[in-house]
């Protein structure tokens, strides 16, 4: 399943938004300096809105409950009390447009 997110243009780097997928959990997308990468954005530690934190060192999300993090580019959880990995998703451009690929 593909989803189109936004025209790359209109979304600024270092920056992270939330993308709502009907019947499947919401998204987080965020622009780093090296592209655009998607994880799911509940927080696996106690389901905050990752969105709601903000981008550490261009290659983190904070939560913003509990300050964990988690790295972007793999999901791997990389600060306390986050301990499980978040799921990470093929993120593409395709005609200016920020794509993520889901399992089907």
């Amino acid at each position: 399943m593909q989803v189109t997110i936004a025209l790359a243009a209109d979304f600024p780097p270092d920056t992270m938004r939330r993308h709502e997928v009907p019947g499947r959990a919401p998204l987080a997308v965020y622009h780093l300096e090296d592209g655009f990468f998607a994880t799911e954005d509940h927080c696996s530690h106690m389901g905050a809105s990752l969105s709601a934190g903000h981008i550490e060192a261009g290659a983190y999300v904070v939560c913003p409950w509990h300050a964990g993090a988690f790295e972007i580019r793999t999901g791997v959880a990389a600060a306390p009390p986050c301990r499980r990995a978040i799921p990470v998703f093929a993120t593409r451009l395709e005609a200016g447009m920020v794509v993520v690929d889901l399992p089907d």
